[in-house]
């Protein structure tokens, strides 16, 4: 496994594999990441193994994609455990730029998603996501790579991305791969380190109001999109620290927002979605509104 840090250097090695490979059908699987890797990306890294001949692991936390306030400087970071994360799970090149190789001058040119960046995530972190779409295209284009792995924690980020490749015609396959939970049910994420003894426990809910919004959704309980925000906000409720950013249900890939009194029963186009605080650290998490999905280890 190599470890590189400059675009040429990356380059200059992504064809040295392509040639040893001898194959002009070969697939390089690109993993973004911005480190700090836990056993959801290692899922990603282990989907990339099996789909790629050579797997590109990309560490890079991206400065145009927080906001002023927010946890840029004190992100976690963790390279030499990232890297023996990223050998342990056969990954053959993780690229670690710096903030310079990545943008060595004032960046001039961004890639904006409209619309589908205006919901969710997107009305309570302006510009967020014109950061990743701009660094993510960045790595599409110096890695070149056939497929890419996304986690769905961030499902919005997912249909963005999608959006983006489809509407510019990106030569990548953007891979989807399923939420991987702590045995209680909490969404591994990096910021999760962030939470308190009493906040990890009461984070808990997240997994709780999504497990009763599906249950209700399949025994009927909740017909409309009324019903399922009612009972996602009263779950949370129920954890005194827990302050909510938005407790949704929308349309997905389209993220087109659904009426009140909108039916959802027999639809398998849903997304529920929840953003959460607690303390100062913000939570995400999801789950597809079909009966097909368990969410398990709750």
């Amino acid at each position: 496994m190599k470890v590189l840090r400059t675009i040429a250097e990356l380059r200059q090695e992504l064809n040295l594999k392509r040639q040893a490979i001898r194959s002009s059908a070969s697939v390089v699987g690109l993993v973004p990441t911005m480190g700090y890797l836990h056993q959801g990306h290692a899922s990603l890294m282990q989907a990339g193994r099996q789909q790629s001949d050579i797997v590109v692991l990309s560490i890079f936390v991206n400065p145009i994609q927080f906001g002023p306030n927010e946890d840029f400087d004190s992100y976690p970071r963790d390279e030499a455990r990232d890297v023996e994360t990223a050998r342990s799970q056969g990954v053959d090149i993780v690229f670690i730029p710096s903030v310079e190789e990545m943008y060595p001058q004032a960046t001039q040119t961004t890639v904006s998603v409209s619309k589908l960046t205006e919901r969710l995530c997107g009305a309570s972190r302006p510009g967020h996501f014109d950061g990743v779409t701009t660094v993510v295209s960045k790595l599409f284009n110096i890695v070149q790579p056939q497929r890419a792995f996304f986690g769905m924690k961030d499902a919005q980020q997912v249909a963005v991305i999608q959006q983006m490749v489809n509407d510019l015609n990106m030569p990548v396959e953007i891979v989807p791969c399923p939420i991987v939970r702590e045995e209680d049910g909490l969404a591994l994420s990096s910021r999760n380190v962030y939470l308190n003894p009493e906040q990890r426990t009461q984070a808990l809910v997240l997994s709780k109001a999504l497990r009763a919004a599906q249950e209700a959704a399949d025994t009927g309980a909740a017909t409309t999109a009324a019903d399922i925000r009612r009972i996602l906000r009263e779950q949370i409720a129920t954890s005194p620290l827990a302050v909510i950013d938005y407790a949704e249900i929308q349309a997905f890939p389209s993220l087109e927002p659904l009426a009140d009194q909108e039916e959802v029963q027999g639809r398998d186009d849903l997304l529920i979605a929840l953003a959460v605080k607690f303390g100062k650290t913000r939570l995400i998490d999801n789950i597809r509104l079909q009966k097909s999905e368990v969410l398990s280890h709750v």
